[in-house]
């Protein structure tokens, strides 16, 4: 599975001002997020949450060969498994989730409960979140902006409310695309602001660069 942009820029943005000890990666994939998150806190527990089994042994792999190791562990389970075999709360929640809709669904089994909402709808996802998040916790997400109304009044059925919005958009001509959310368990005023990741192909700006340049070799 590649690493997409998405999984960077949600991995960057997410808030750990509150300096978390438990961060929780819903969905993580190869393990990228939480990857990024050890990178960038001390946070001792790092767990990570994959249901697909060749995204979890290469999460697995990843794990073990990364500086943070010994504070990253992958549990491979659903995440109805998850919620009901754990009894714990997490400071930081961050996911990366599915969006896709059923009507296009591919042949390839593995893409499809990476990328569609059947596999891990948006309800389930905050139902979960809200019973894991700590009182004090902040819970992260990247979605598709035509998604964001909906996310959000899901949200608040859960006692979530958001925090921070940035919209994203690929260049200064093209609309919002992304929306990335932050969400607790206090209602107040909402940070909203915006990104743009280029200028032209592959001239980017000086907010992305910023954003994101702890994670690549070269940027």
């Amino acid at each position: 599975m590649k690493i997409g942009t998405d999984a960077v820029l949600l991995g960057a943005w997410v808030s750990l001002e509150m300096h978390p000890e438990k961060i929780l990666d819903i969905g993580a994939g190869t393990g990228v997020i939480a990857l990024q998150l050890a990178q960038r806190c001390y946070a001792t527990q790092i767990d990570a949450l994959e249901i697909d089994s060749n995204a979890f042994e290469q999460c697995v792999h990843n794990f073990e060969n990364a500086p943070w190791s010994d504070r990253l562990f992958c549990y491979h389970a659903s995440l109805q498994q998850f919620v009901e075999e754990i009894d714990e709360q997490y400071d930081v929640i961050v996911s990366n989730p599915p969006f896709y809709e059923t009507d296009f669904f591919s042949k390839d089994q593995q893409r499809n409960t990476a990328r569609f909402t059947s596999a891990l709808s948006f309800e389930m996802l905050l139902q979960a979140t809200s019973k894991l998040l700590s009182k004090k916790g902040e819970a992260s997400f990247i979605i598709p902006k035509e998604s964001e109304e909906k996310f959000i009044a899901i949200a608040a059925q859960y006692n979530l409310f958001p925090r921070r919005i940035t919209h994203v958009k690929g260049s200064p001509k093209r609309s919002v695309k992304r929306s990335l959310l932050s969400f607790s368990f206090q209602k107040q005023e909402v940070l909203l602001n915006a990104l743009i990741i280029e200028i032209s192909r592959h001239q980017y700006t000086t907010d992305y660069i910023d954003l994101v340049k702890d994670f690549y070799l070269k940027m």
